[in-house]
């Protein structure tokens, strides 16, 4: 049976978009895909890339029309741009953001934009597999912010970048021949989603090695949040079966914590077990000491690093920590005594100026 010509013309139009078949795009708008992360949040847009041509100048209020307009297909109703070509531009995110300050749940978005001369319209709208703008209903809004376009330098292909990228948000940005339009993705509560999946992580694999708990601890003692449960898993990485070591590092984990929670005797306990345990190096401790001088603690220093002197006499950096302590105290002379003996001992070109430089100061 020989079908009319019409028939044909239309089933090789439709054959380009029929799912499942690898046939060209059509208009040769070639698929096109940016993702980006803000910690442990996913970011992606998917769409189709369609060419300026030869028509510079004519891309703005002209092949992309200005405000809302009747595409000519589907239900005929004023519609947005599709922000592409073709299929739907399609915006995921797998967290909760905001959109230029206004709350976006996590999801896959068809994302669409009313174009104006001085003003842009970017929508997320609830149906991200419609084809085009051509079904586009408000109701099925899910956010709409608005955006100023800028000038930008001459793109051929429409593109999507993150030109902006900080800790806890970034810019996306719709580029396309001599124009940008560009909106803001933050995630309000990150150290939330980080702490949400250290949780998860340390239920698998990681979770069995006591080393993983002392990251997680770290990261809360970092930003100061979540310390009663950084001192649960303090002790998970100390006293667990199968999973727990007392050694230096779980021990002044621990002690960091409850230092953290104002329990300063149990913290002095903790730290001292720490010091004493037989896992503690001569640099563990010396670092110890260098933190106690650093913060404004001499005397506590000075305790330290006498305490690394009993433990491990003449090994450097015994005796440059002594020559700290004492200086910091104001005693020059028994400074200086510990400083000669360092000298020697210096195990590069960089530790030995060091002591170089501390005996020229206090001398």
């Amino acid at each position: 049976m020989k079908l009319p010509l019409a028939l044909l013309l239309a089933s090789s139009a439709c054959a380009q978009f029929y799912p499942g078949l690898s046939l060209p795009p059509s208009g040769a708008n070639q698929k096109a895909s940016v993702s980006q992360s803000i910690g442990p949040v996913q970011i992606s847009i998917e769409y189709s890339s369609p060419a300026v041509k030869n028509r510079r100048g004519q891309i703005w209020g002209k092949l992309v029309p200005y405000g809302l307009t009747d595409l000519g297909y589907g239900h005929h109703k004023p519609s947005p741009w599709r922000a592409g070509a073709n299929e739907g531009t399609v915006f995921a995110v797998s967290h909760p953001v905001t959109i230029n300050g206004q709350p976006l749940p996590a999801g896959r978005y068809g994302l669409h934009m009313i174009a104006g001369p001085t003003e842009w319209t970017i929508i997320f709208f609830k149906n991200s597999t419609a084809w085009g703008s051509f079904f586009y209903e408000p109701s099925e809004d899910v956010l709409r912010v608005t955006a100023k376009p800028s000038k930008h330098d001459f793109r051929e292909y429409l593109t999507y970048e993150f030109p902006i990228r900080q800790p806890a948000e970034a810019v996306a940005e719709m580029q396309w021949e001599e124009l940008a339009v560009a909106w803001t993705i933050a995630v309000p509560n990150l150290d939330q989603v980080y702490l949400s999946r250290i949780r998860e992580e340390l239920k698998t694999v990681p979770g069995f090695n006591w080393a993983a708990y002392i990251e997680a601890i770290q990261f809360c003692l970092e930003r100061n949040i979540n310390l009663p449960e950084a001192l649960v898993w303090a002790q998970t990485a100390i006293s667990t079966p199968f999973v727990g070591q007392a050694n230096f590092a779980t021990l002044s984990a621990k002690a960091e914590v409850l230092t953290k929670l104002g329990r300063a005797e149990d913290s002095k306990t903790a730290r001292l077990a720490a010091l004493n345990h037989p896992t503690a190096s001569v640099v563990q401790i010396h670092q110890y000491g260098r933190q106690l001088l650093a913060g404004k603690q001499p005397a506590a220093a000075l305790a330290v690093f006498e305490l690394n002197h009993k433990r491990y006499v003449d090994i450097w950096p015994v005796h440059l920590g002594l020559a700290r302590g004492y200086a910091a105290l104001g005693n020059k002379t028994k400074a200086l005594e510990h400083a000669k003996i360092a000298l020697p001992q210096a195990p590069d070109p960089l530790n030995k100026k060091g002591v170089e430089d501390l005996i020229a100061a206090m001398q």
